[in-house]
């Protein structure tokens, strides 16, 4: 394990430690998490061409199975959960 020292305004250590709070966890396992969520971003693929585009997509109809339904199913199938989920009290 290897401590690192990191310099803070106080208003940024202090906006940090209330999110830190919030999310009910140390200041210091918070900013762990926003330097590691930072690596996961930057390491994750960029769309810079028209042609990286067309292979993201072909990757997606790869690895996914079936149709997506259309608009007017999913409308459907919301109304039929809404009708048939709760007590309308």
């Amino acid at each position: 394990m290897v401590r690192v020292q990191v310099l803070l305004s106080e208003e940024e250590r202090e906006a940090f430690r209330l999110q830190a709070e919030k999310e009910g966890t140390s200041l210091s396992a918070w900013l762990l998490e926003a330097a590691r969520r930072h690596l996961e971003e930057e390491a994750a693929p960029r769309l810079k061409s028209t042609r990286d585009l067309k292979r993201f997509f072909a990757d997606c109809r790869k690895r996914e199975a079936g149709r997506e339904p259309d608009w007017d199913a999913h409308l459907s199938m919301i109304a039929e959960s809404k009708a048939s989920g709760g007590s309308r009290t």
